[in-house]
Formats: structure tokens, C-alpha cells, sequence
């Protein structure tokens, strides 16, 4: 008879069997072939994979001159098994001009595998990088005496002129970030921090070599795989045309000597940056090779922030640079136009409220008020403008207006130029004086109409304005790289951003900014070879106002637009317009002549007396707070803010008040208070409702009440009489009871009540049968 119990755990013993080798099947598939990390863990044990650093690309100016390049530089290599009990440490720190401590301090860092996730002591590791030619000439004739430590070739940046910093940026070993964010990068590697070599960083950093080296089980190299067939040959990066004139950028950065502030110079026709200077500054040759962490932690420490691109990351207000702007709003809008004249004297005055402003004629128009810079013309066409209900519905809608005028020429956001670390500046819109004054009126926001109050720009920006105004209303984005090699340049920097003005408008600011500089406040810009627009700015400030200018030249024909800040440095005319003056100068014609020569060097010699103890100097940096950052905003709003600070610490004051007078109120009353105080009230109220019941009884019958009344309280006293009999010595002893025994003093009172009150049915009921008899 067939069993079909053991036909059937055949049957599953056999599936489970199956099952399994199908499992390990899938398992080993998975492992070889779908995933790599076994082939990749195999490889490290049999190969080296040796990198070869490629070349960074160069910098060169919009001439061609060459700015960065590339100088060769030596790693030191270490192999921690070859030196073990071989080396004289003592006479290798000499070589290396490195202390004892230096050296126990690398060689751990190296082994700890924490930070050297790599580590093994049968390769090469990183011991020193970045040793100059001269250093290495001293090592390399000793190296013989050194087991284990080699020699690997590299390149590091070389700055050709001490100019640029702050444009060229440089370059350092990366961090545990910039490894986490890139996986191109491995401990050693070294990045751009700062400028072009930070934003370009891809296109300048080239692609990695490979050498694939063979070792054997113990780690030691025993030569090329397949005698280099799959090795990788470096690429090196792509090099870089600026936009920069070298020449401008120099005198630029001469003439900011010994003064805290920025010039941005821009072909108005491209966007390309041909200056930018952000002074103090600091030689970028400073920030290479083994001080480069000494000098970077100086200029961290002081004050002055010479590290700090004061070009783009600079807000200033910008003074009455910004009333072309306005101008520009007011004729496009229709709110003035050739014929509106404005009155002035001394300033705008309306409703209590004063503006100063510099003697001239008065009433005057559009043209004359840009030449000689008249507040009273721009407050009132400001207040006009904000006022009219025909055009605006609201005083938000004509505020948001004004806003977006002043966005479509590049204010209130970053511009987009190709460095790290623009800041946006400021325009305020309606919703942010919602905010600020909850109320508010044309007048409260009078101030930013000249270029004051809550408005902050960047030199860039300002800069980008004369642009702006030299293209009659359009812009590119400005940018320094004008070319790229083997590479289109982005698109956004070949594109036009038109502007909400008219065309007519741009050209009655034009004339405006010519008339300035032919007999206005920039008279000292005028040139003979060339017809130049200016706009010369006073911009307040807590201490000594800041000198600022703008223009842009030729005329007809714009090839350069400027823009210069000085901190501190009084009226625009005084610093402002020289130093933009030369600098158009030297861009349009090549040179200065002798007389302008002088000129520059008299007034690379004027330096502005700042807080400091020592003179600033072009090698210097100064001591003193880089950029005093303005605090427009809340001076403007301070008075509001005050008020309103006063009414809530009025109202905190007066409720803090009524809470202690609750307090003690609540104090005053007794906890605990003895019934008796309140029943004898109640308890002759009551008898006086039942005599005023009885009163139609004879007279008699109610003297006998009385008698019998009296006998009684002789025996017992009446409840009024008991109110007042307690002596006070007994009521001090309760008092001193209840606080010793609380619940013993009310079992007291309530039995003192009971009595009381049976006291009281006697007496009625006896008063009762008086009656009745």
C-alpha cells in the first residue's frame, strides 16, 4: 500500500531545498553583477589609483594681460611602513623648517582614520602641501636621507599684479563641506573661496588624471596596470577673459588710498565690470602658500573687513544720485513735465515739515533741479505723485507704483553679477510702511524721494543706474567674465532689462546730468575731449555725510558708466567727481595727461582722517568698522516707534496698577469672618417686621410686651446688647486663638450661634404668649 504521508514531505523538502538554492542564486546575482561595492572593495586591495592634478585655467583682463596663472608647487608624500625606526626626525624638521610638535601633530592626524578615512600605511599620504621651489631646492637635496617620504608635483595660483582681490578671489585646500557637496573633491584637493575662482570654480578646476598602480597583497607598489593601458591623462580647466582693465582697475584702487569705500566702473553697452574696486583691499599674493592662514586670520580680526567686497556687499544710502531715478518716475508717470516748476526755499516746506536744500534760483523745472540738485523739486514732485487719488485709487496703489519704477531699473534685488556674496539693498513698498507705521502719509516717506530714509542701494547698483540712464532705458546684467574658453558665456548676461521709463524721460535727465557737469554741482568733471553727464550725491550720515558720484561718458556714444562711494568724505564734489572724473579719463583716452597725473597723485595722497590710530595705507588695512551700515530705517521710524512704546507702557503701567489695588483689596477682607457680624442684622429686621404686624393691639397690651421684654434681657441681654458686649480682651484672645487653632475657633462660633439663636425662639415665643394673654 503506497504511503502518501512521505510522498508529501518529499514534495515540501524538495520545494524548501529548491527555494533556498534560488534565494543564494539571486543573492550572488545581486552582489557580482547588479552591485559594484564587492568589484570596488577587490580593486582597492589590488590597485592604487593615483591621481594626477590637472592645471587651473588662466585669468587674463579684457587686453589680454595676464592677472592669475599657474606656478608649479610639491606635495610632500609619506609612507608611513618605509619610514618606521629610518627616520632622523630632528634633522627632516630642520629641512622643513617645522617644529618637533609639527611634525608627532601631521603624522597623527594622518594616521587617525577619522579624518583620513583612507589611510593605509602601504600608500602614499599627504604629509605638506604646497612647497615653494626654494623650500623644495633645501628638501631635495636631502630627501635621499629621508625613507618613506616622495615628492608629488602639483600647481598652485600666481597673481601677476597686487591688484583685484576682491574680484580675483583665491584659492584653498577644501573643507569637510565642500567634500560632502562635490564628489569630485577628496581631502587635499584645493577650491576657489572667494571671486572668480569661487564662481567659475567648474570651468577653471579642469578634469582629474588616473594612474591605476598594481600592489600586491602587502600594499606595495609593484608598477602600472597593464602598463598604463587604462590610465586617464588630466584636462586641464578652461582659461578666462575678464572684463577688467587692469590699468583702470590699478588707478582705481590708487586713488581709493587711505579711504574707506567702492568704485564700479561698466560698459554700458555690455554689462561687462571694467573696474571694481573695495578699499581697503589686500594683495592676493598674500593669500597663497604656507602665511596664507596667518594673513587670513588678520584681515578677519580687523574691523576694517578688508576681505569684505564693499562693491556689492556695501548698503549705502544713495543721496541725490538717486533724484535721476526719481526724475525719470515722475515725467514717465506724468506728474511734472517741462513746464512744472516747483518753488524752493532753503528747502521744502509743507504742514510743519522741513527739507533743507543749498540756495539757487527758485521756482525752477526739471533740468535745472538735476543740475543743481534741488530737494524742494523732488519732494514736492514725490508728494504729487503719492497724493494724486484721479491716477492712484489709493496711497498704496501710487506707493506700489513708485516701487515697481524703481525694481525695473535694478533696485531693491540682487542684480545677478557673477560673484558670491551681492546684497540686494533696499526699497521700501507700501505693505513694509504698513507694517512700519500702521499710519502713514506722503510726508512720512518724504525723505526717500532725495535718496535718503529707508532707501539703501550698492555701489554696483548705483553703477548700474548710469548705465541704465546712458542706454536711455535698458541694462544687461552686469558681469566680470567676458569670456570663457571653449564656452558660450550664460545668457542671462546677453539679455536686455528695460526699464519703466519713457525714452524722453532718460533724455531731460541726460540733459539735466550735462548741465551739472558744464556749470552745476559736477563742475569739476568737465573734459575737453569728451562731453560727459554727471550726478554728484551728499549722503547723510551719523557722522560726516559720504561723498558719492555718478556719470558716464561720452555722451552720445556711452563706453564707460561709473560709480564712486566715499565714506565720510563729505560733499560729492570733493572726492566723489575727481576720482571719477580720472578714471573716465584714463579708460576713454588710455592715459592721463601730466597735469591729471598730478591731479591722481595728489589726491592718492589725501586721505580722510577716520578713527584710527595710524594712517591708511594702499598695504595697510585700517582700524576701523569697514562699513558703518546706516541705520536709515530706524532713525526714520524712531519717533513713531517711541509713541507707540510709550501708549503700551502706559497701558501696562495702569494695568499693573489695578492688579496690586485688587490685591490689596483682597487683603484687607477677613478670610474667616464670624457669623454674629451679619445675623443680629438680619434678626432684628425680623422682629421689626413682626411687631409692625401686631401694631393694631392695644397699647396696653404692648407696654406689658415691653415689661416682660425688659425682665427678660435683665436675665439675658438682647442681641444688639451682645454685639457690643464683648470685652476687646476677648476678642484679641480669639483673635490669637484662630491663628493657633483655625478649626477649633469655628466649632466655637457655630456652637456660640446655636445658642444664640435658640436664645431668640425662646424670647419669641414667649413675646407670643404675651400677646395672646
Amino acid at each position: 500500500m503506497k504511503n502518501y504521508d512521505l510522498e508529501k514531505r518529499r514534495l515540501v523538502l524538495s520545494a524548501v531545498a529548491i527555494g533556498i538554492v534560488v534565494i543564494y542564486t539571486i543573492r550572488l546575482f545581486a552582489l557580482q553583477i547588479a552591485s559594484d561595492d564587492y568589484r570596488k572593495s577587490a580593486d582597492s586591495n589590488a590597485f592604487l589609483k593615483k591621481i594626477e592634478f590637472p592645471s587651473r585655467g588662466s585669468i587674463t583682463d579684457r587686453k589680454g594681460k595676464l592677472l592669475v596663472f599657474n606656478q608649479p608647487a610639491y606635495d610632500i608624500m609619506v609612507v608611513t611602513n618605509e619610514m618606521k625606526g629610518h627616520l632622523d626626525t630632528l634633522e627632516f624638521c630642520k629641512a622643513l623648517n617645522i617644529t618637533k610638535a609639527d611634525f608627532i601633530n601631521r603624522m597623527n592626524n594622518i594616521k587617525d582614520r577619522s579624518k583620513n578615512p583612507g589611510y593605509s600605511r602601504f600608500t602614499q599620504q599627504l604629509f605638506f602641501s604646497q612647497l615653494s621651489d626654494k623650500d623644495f631646492s633645501a628638501f631635495q637635496e636631502k630627501l635621499y636621507r629621508f625613507p618613506g617620504f616622495y615628492v608629488q608635483k602639483r600647481s598652485v595660483r600666481q597673481y601677476q599684479r597686487p591688484i583685484a582681490a576682491h574680484v580675483l578671489g583665491d584659492v584653498a585646500e577644501v573643507s569637510q563641506s565642500d567634500i560632502e557637496d562635490d564628489e569630485y573633491y577628496q581631502p587635499g584637493d584645493y577650491i576657489g573661496k572667494m571671486g572668480i575662482e569661487r564662481e567659475y570654480e567648474k570651468d577653471l578646476r579642469g578634469v582629474k588624471g588616473v594612474q591605476i598602480l598594481l600592489r600586491d597583497a602587502h600594499g606595495q607598489i609593484q608598477g602600472r596596470y597593464q602598463d598604463g593601458k587604462y590610465d586617464q591623462r588630466p584636462h586641464p580647466g578652461r582659461d578666462i577673459q575678464l572684463g577688467i582693465d587692469a590699468d583702470l582697475q590699478e588707478l582705481g584702487e590708487r586713488l581709493m588710498e587711505g579711504k574707506l569705500g567702492a568704485v564700479v566702473a561698466i560698459e554700458p553697452k555690455t554689462g561687462q565690470i571694467l573696474a571694481m574696486v573695495s578699499s581697503p583691499t589686500f594683495d592676493p599674493r598674500s593669500m597663497i602658500g604656507k602665511l596664507r592662514g596667518k594673513y587670513q586670520r588678520e584681515m578677519t580680526l580687523d574691523p576694517a573687513k578688508p576681505l569684505l567686497n564693499r562693491a556689492i556687499m556695501g548698503q549705502y544710502p544713495p543721496g541725490s544720485t538717486f533724484k535721476t531715478g526719481q526724475a525719470v518716475t515722475y515725467y514717465s508717470e506724468g506728474v511734472v513735465s517741462d513746464s512744472t516748476r516747483y518753488p524752493c526755499h532753503r528747502g521744502f516746506y509743507f504742514k510743519g515739515l522741513h527739507v533743507g536744500c543749498h540756495p539757487h534760483a527758485a521756482p525752477i523745472s526739471l533740468v535745472p533741479a538735476i543740475s543743481t540738485s534741488c530737494n524742494s523739486y523732488f519732494c514736492w514732485g514725490l508728494y504729487h505723485m503719492l497724493s494724486n487719488r484721479k491716477k492712484y485709487k489709493t496711497l498704496e496703489d501710487a506707493m506700489d507704483v513708485w516701487r515697481d519704477y524703481m525694481v525695473s531699473m535694478g533696485f531693491g534685488y540682487k542684480l545677478g553679477i557673477d560673484l558670491p556674496g551681492e546684497k540686494r539693498g533696499m526699497i521700501p513698498n507700501a505693505k513694509f510702511y504698513d507694517n512700519a507705521f500702521k499710519r502713514w502719509n506722503p510726508l512720512s516717506v518724504i525723505s526717500i524721494s532725495i535718496g535718503q530714509g529707508e532707501v539703501n542701494l550698492t555701489p554696483l547698483q548705483i553703477a548700474n543706474l548710469g548705465a541704465t540712464i546712458a542706454n536711455r532705458g535698458y541694462y544687461y546684467t552686469p558681469h566680470v567674465v567676458r569670456s570663457i574658453q571653449g564656452k558660450k558665456l550664460d545668457k542671462k548676461y546677453l539679455e536686455k532689462h528695460k526699464s519703466k521709463g519713457t525714452y524722453r524721460s532718460y533724455q531731460e535727465v541726460i540733459a539735466g546730468m550735462v548741465s551739472s557737469v558744464r556749470g552745476g554741482t559736477c563742475a569739476r568733471a568737465v573734459h575737453p575731449g569728451y562731453t560727459l553727464a554727471g550726478k554728484t550725491g551728499t549722503a547723510q550720515n551719523r557722522g560726516k555725510d559720504h561723498s558719492v558720484f555718478m556719470g558716464f561718458a561720452p555722451v552720445d556714444t556711452p563706453k564707460i558708466a561709473i560709480a564712486v562711494y566715499v565714506e565720510n568724505g563729505g560733499f560729492g564734489a570733493d572726492f566723489g567727481v575727481p576720482i571719477g572724473s580720472l578714471m573716465i579719463e584714463q579708460y576713454i583716452n588710455g592715459k592721463l595727461t601730466p597735469g591729471d597725473a598730478a591731479r591722481a597723485t595728489a589726491l592718492q595722497s589725501r586721505h580722510i582722517s577716520y578713527s584710527f590710530k595710524r594712517p591708511l595705507t594702499h598695504a595697510d588695512s585700517v582700524r576701523l568698522d569697514s562699513i558703518k551700515r546706516v541705520n536709515i530705517i530706524r532713525d526714520s521710524l524712531k519717533r513713531v516707534k517711541e509713541k507707540q512704546d510709550l501708549i503700551e507702557e502706559e497701558k501696562v503701567k495702569q494695568a499693573e496698577a489695578k492688579r496690586e489695588a485688587d490685591e490689596k483689596e483682597k487683603k484687607k477682607q477677613p478670610q474667616n469672618e464670624p457669623a454674629i457680624r451679619v445675623e443680629p442684622e438680619l434678626k432684628v429686621k425680623s422682629e421689626k417686621d413682626e411687631k409692625d404686624k401686631g401694631g393694631d393691639k392695644k397699647e396696653k397690651e404692648k407696654n406689658k410686651d415691653n415689661k416682660d421684654s425688659r425682665k427678660d434681657t435683665k436675665d439675658k441681654p438682647t442681641i444688639k446688647e451682645k454685639q457690643k458686649e464683648p470685652p476687646k480682651d476677648k476678642h484679641k484672645e480669639r483673635q490669637k486663638e484662630k491663628s493657633k487653632d483655625p478649626i477649633k475657633d469655628k466649632q466655637k462660633e457655630q456652637s456660640k450661634d446655636k445658642a444664640k439663636v435658640q436664645s431668640k425662639d425662646k424670647q419669641r415665643n414667649k413675646e407670643n404668649v404675651h400677646r395672646a394673654k
